[in-house]
């Protein structure tokens, strides 16, 4: 259909805007205005129209051919330092590290040939740092190395090999035996990499690439999957490829000086893990741009605005923010369509309904020697959770926070394999004839790893849509505020089978938020997000669960702005994790994060301008006087914030 339309309309205004190529359509970028607006009426939006800045016209890095995607700029990487990069996805950070990584050769903007060779390439640099990093590398005295993006091929790509033999293979610097005992590997060493879980297959890859002996680290999303404690451990690792132990930016560097550059959608990580930072931005799919260095404090804070000062440019309209008011989430007039009506009683904000669970325990046995014995039990002390409530989960991997889950949805009354539930629900001190299991109240669950079960399905987004929520579909309110406000309108005729990570995940949310229930269990839903579809992911869910449909929240979640914008109360695990642990009561948020920070030993501060969580300096005198107050996470903003930390 959209090729019959543009062939109708090829050479209507007596140029080659639009030409036809036997079965190939060409729209010139030099379209005039009436053939751009056809192009914008194509059936199906099969034509993307964007509109570039003024001063995107030259300075072109690379480019991947006519009308496809080009990147402005470089990460500028200093050896010596951490290089934290920062942008939405799709805006060219893959594409920057593949060029840094030696594996895309930069053109300069020009597709067609002559292509510009080597020295052309290092010549359009001299004078920066990229002339003497590109010297290096076309000299081969710079050898890199990079820790990917977890994909659904990383693992198959292993397929027959264990954990040991590959990192034996890897140990370029002889410190495997002491990688492995920081990163908490032992324990998986004579396992298949296949059978790794999603944290472990993480913290696998990265201990890879720490042995490996090189000059230029790269890591791309090092902390998915992980938890807080992990992902501070994985932080310090990669700190200790160009610092001293107790070194911090601004110090002593080590000896070889090399260079680091990490990209992170966890802003607080990315702010401990970083020297400086540069941000990407740009439309998806279709541009990006990369900002010059800024120390990490304003680098981020500038991105969250979405105004780069150093160039006067603004990107985006709205800045981000994690000062959670109760009017972000209240549906007004501005949120509706002509027509459509908002019911006063689904919209009020105070808090209805309190129901109680009593004490809960599961166990998980194993054989050895013949012998049956326990693996692992889950404690849960006895509580309760209101309507328009959020309640976050906190602890480490292996705590058993999605056991917790699944007790609640009612999914571990069935054995599989080797688990045994021991006095679950049969023997679980039932009070007042209150049911462990909310399944019969109704229970929306969004897995932590809904993506195998979804690539079964050989539909597209829109047949799982109907498939799954069609109901929903035909509620005017759920389409405006979770589907379009997710983007998610614009994946409707792509096979789910094809999605990105982040794309699977707001998939998976919709999918959760579009089943009618009384109680949402939704599992890590930052995982795949970069950091400003997290922000709009937090405010979605608290917008239509909380607010529109005044429904309870158990949330799952290790990335603590979206736990901070996100939680009104807060369940801390405590124990040895894949051993025996305990779930509390929910308490306060204030109590909840302090509990949890002080059993890692961590404290953190509030930015005062967008109020994001920022970890102290270990040692520092912020991290000494919140330790002596016993406030591990500061609710009030530090006024007296400076950039001192980030020099």
């Amino acid at each position: 259909m959209a090729f019959a339309y543009l062939k109708r309309h090829a050479r209507a205004c007596g140029r080659d805007c639009i030409q036809v190529s036997k079965k190939l359509i060409v729209v010139s970028e030099l379209a005039c205005a009436v053939c751009v607006t056809r192009c914008k009426q194509c059936p199906g939006d099969a034509v993307s129209v964007v509109k570039l800045p003024a001063n995107l016209t030259t300075d072109t890095t690379h480019r991947y051919g006519p009308n496809s995607f080009k990147i402005h700029g470089l990460p500028v990487p200093r050896p010596g330092h951490v290089l934290g990069l920062l942008g939405t996805n799709g805006t060219g950070k893959s594409t920057a590290l593949s060029i840094l990584l030696g594996r895309i050769k930069p053109n300069l903007g020009r597709t067609a040939p002559p292509a510009p060779d080597w020295a052309d390439i290092v010549k359009y640099y001299r004078g920066s740092d990229l002339q003497n990093y590109f010297s290096g590398l076309l000299e081969n005295k710079l050898r890199v190395v990079i820790k990917p993006q977890l994909e659904a091929s990383f693992a198959r790509r292993l397929k027959g090999k264990n954990v040991r033999e590959l990192m034996k293979m890897r140990d370029e610097r002889k410190i495997m035996d002491k990688v492995v005992k920081e990163l908490e590997l032992g324990n998986v060493l004579d396992r298949e990499v296949t059978q790794l879980s999603g944290g472990e297959l993480q913290r696998f890859a990265v201990g890879c690439t720490l042995c490996r002996d090189a000059d230029v680290y790269m890591f791309d999303e090092a902390t998915s999957f992980l938890d807080v404690k992990q992902r501070l451990r994985v932080t310090e690792k990669i700190r200790d490829l160009v610092h001293n132990k107790d070194d911090w930016p601004g110090g002593e560097m080590e000896a070889g000086r090399k260079y680091v550059i990490v990209v992170e959608h966890d802003l607080a990580i990315l702010d401990y893990m970083s020297d400086y930072v540069q941000c990407l931005y740009g439309a998806s799919g279709a541009y990006g741009v990369v900002t010059g260095r800024a120390r990490v404090r304003n680098g981020i804070n500038q991105f969250l605005a979405g105004y780069i000062a150093s160039e006067n440019m603004r990107f985006r309209a709205n800045e981000l923010t994690f000062k959670v008011k109760s009017t972000d989430f209240v549906i007004g007039k501005d949120d509706v369509e002509e027509g459509e009506s908002v019911d006063p009683a689904k919209s009020a904000s105070e808090k209805l309904g309190l129901i109680q669970y009593p004490h809960m325990s599961k166990s998980f046995t194993k054989e050895v020697d013949g012998k049956v014995k326990p693996s692992f039990t889950l404690k849960i002390e006895p509580g309760n959770f209101r309507d328009r409530e959020v309640i976050c989960l906190m602890g480490e991997n292996g705590t058993g926070k999605t056991t917790f889950m699944e007790l609640l949805a009612g999914r571990s009354k069935e054995q599989r394999g080797k688990e045994a539930t021991i006095g679950s629900y049969a023997a679980a001190e039932i009070e007042n004839g209150v049911n462990p299991s909310l399944s019969a109240l109704g229970v929306a669950y969004k897995m932590q790893t809904a993506s195998p079960k979804m690539r079964k399905f050989t539909g597209t987004v829109q047949e799982i849509m109907e498939r799954d929520i069609n109901a929903a579909l035909g509620d005017r309110l759920f389409r405006l505020l979770v589907i379009k406000a997710l983007n998610v309108d614009a994946l409707a005729d792509l096979r789910v089978q094809s999605l990105s990570g982040g794309e699977m995940q707001r998939l998976a949310i919709v999918l959760c938020l579009g089943t009618p229930a009384r109680i949402y269990l939704i599992d890590e839903p930052s995982a795949g997000l970069d950091c400003e579809q997290r922000v709009i992911a937090a405010k979605v869910m608290k917008r239509w669960i909380i607010n529109h449909l005044g429904r309870t929240i158990f949330l799952v979640e290790h990335d603590f702005l979206m736990a901070t914008a996100m939680a009104d109360r807060v369940i801390v695990y405590t124990g040895t994790p894949g051993v025996e642990c305990t779930a509390s009561a929910p308490m306060s948020v204030a109590e909840g994060f302090n509990s949890f920070l002080k059993n890692l030993n961590v404290t953190f501060r509030r930015d005062p301008i967008n109020y994001r969580p920022r970890i102290n300096k270990p040692g520092s005198r912020k991290d000494q006087l919140q330790k002596k107050a016993g406030e591990y996470y500061l609710f009030d903003v530090d006024e007296e914030e400076d950039d001192f930390d980030d020099l």
